[in-house]
């Protein structure tokens, strides 16, 4: 039996389709499944947008590629270079947690949630987004990376939206590993028809 797979025809494309939900931020946090999007939510193909707009930067490409998963992951980036598909999980934290912990704090107790959900048999393999859609407290990457318990993910990214400059969304794209972790800008155009990336750490 064939499992249906949709894959995003380009970024470009993806990014007109996600321009409502960024700019209802609400939807984010609360909007349903996206059926033409193989049930992804809004956060979730941001999520995956972010990340294959920072990979292909990097690598000076346009070969990774957004793609659904119809065995459950919160969807797959594929290298159509490589061949290799990197499935995600994803996880939120709202602006109306209750949580009073401090954002490090925060971060480290989802990616806890995250890792024991299943333990290896769940996480081995796969990448981990943490996707902060709260004000809250500044908090320091190189630190928190260096907080990390044992995990099974193959990496941990942490992403949020910094800043709205003239109508341009902003967001910053960690990923947390020993050391210094990198840090990119992520500047969506007012007209979200383009994107600038500046790596800043």
């Amino acid at each position: 039996m064939k499992l249906e797979v949709i894959t995003c025809k380009s970024l470009k494309l993806c990014l007109e389709e996600l321009e409502p939900f960024i700019l209802n931020g609400r939807h984010l946090e609360t909007g349903r499944e996206l059926k033409k999007f193989g049930n992804l939510r809004s956060r979730e193909l941001l999520g995956c947008w972010l990340l294959a707009a920072v990979l292909n930067h990097e690598a000076m490409s346009e070969d990774i590629k957004i793609c659904t998963d119809p065995t459950g992951s919160d969807g797959i980036l594929y290298n159509t270079k490589t061949q290799i598909a990197c499935r995600l999980e994803q996880v939120m934290a709202t602006q109306h947690s209750r949580s009073d912990k401090n954002t490090e704090e925060l971060i480290l107790e989802l990616i806890h949630k995250k890792q024991n959900k299943g333990d290896k048999a769940y996480a081995a393999g796969k990448t981990l987004m943490v996707f902060l859609n709260r004000r809250g407290d500044s908090w320091c990457p190189n630190r928190l990376a260096s907080k990390l318990p044992k995990i099974d993910f193959n990496s941990v990214w942490v992403v949020g939206l910094q800043e709205v400059v003239n109508d341009s969304y902003c967001y910053n794209l960690t990923q947390l590993i020993s050391g210094i972790s990198p840090i990119w800008k992520i500047k969506i155009q007012k007209a979200f028809d383009d994107w600038i990336i500046d790596k800043i750490q």
